[in-house]
């Protein structure tokens, strides 16, 4: 195959054809087992859950964050689970974005938001941070809104003042009962973003 491209193209324009299928699925969390079962981890939940559903992909830990590759049709597929803290999660995103050479339309960030009841999943190429931490420090080290986002919804049924709370608590038995679906349309979702593109996989996924 390299050497057919070889005889149409230039090696740069070879490697920006190679660059263009890596794509960059960042899952947002907070390291520590206190955290790990807990909403806002749901980023680092749907990555764990691919991992273990695909026998070639395996986390190990790397600067800034746990990393795993999977290849599927053509594609490579750099899965980051940032090991920043939430607040911090901008740091890793810049770094393994520029490391792997990944433009920034093939980044995805999965986030969970309390906009969207339980289990409604939302694909956006753009958008404010909606005050949260981990996408306000990717907007802040980026310098840009403009990149997709993949919202996992968790709800809001929480009183005044107790979001913290909220989002830091574990998944009760209701959502636990439903996740495992959830988490396979999740991982679907992924592969549809790198091979049927971010507009495919919004028209597929959004609000399913």
């Amino acid at each position: 195959m390299l050497q057919f491209l070889k005889k149409f193209f230039s090696e740069k324009e070879i490697e920006d054809i190679d660059l263009m299928k890596k794509f960059l699925i960042v899952g947002l969390g907070n390291i520590g087992a206190e955290y790990e079962n807990t909403r806002h981890n749901i980023g680092f939940k749907i990555l764990d859950f691919f991992a273990s559903d695909e026998e070639s992909v395996a986390f190990e830990t790397n600067k800034l964050g746990a990393t795993a590759t999977y290849k599927f049709k053509g594609r490579t597929f750099i899965f980051l689970k940032p090991s920043t803290y939430m607040n911090l999660s901008g740091k890793a995103v810049k770094y393994w974005m520029t490391k792997e050479k990944i433009p920034l339309g093939n980044i995805l960030i999965i986030t969970d938001d309390i906009n969207l009841p339980f289990g409604t999943i939302r694909v956006k190429t753009k958008g404010s941070d909606g005050g949260h931490n981990g996408l306000k420090d990717i907007q802040t080290q980026l310098g840009t809104t403009n990149y997709s986002r993949f919202r996992f919804g968790v709800g809001a049924e929480f009183s005044k003042g107790r979001q913290v709370d909220y989002v830091l608590g574990e998944w009760n038995q209701e959502e636990e009962s439903q996740m495992k679906e959830r988490l396979e349309k999740s991982k679907e979702l992924i592969k549809s973003f790198g091979t049927a593109g971010v507009n495919n996989t919004m028209n597929a996924f959004n609000n399913t």
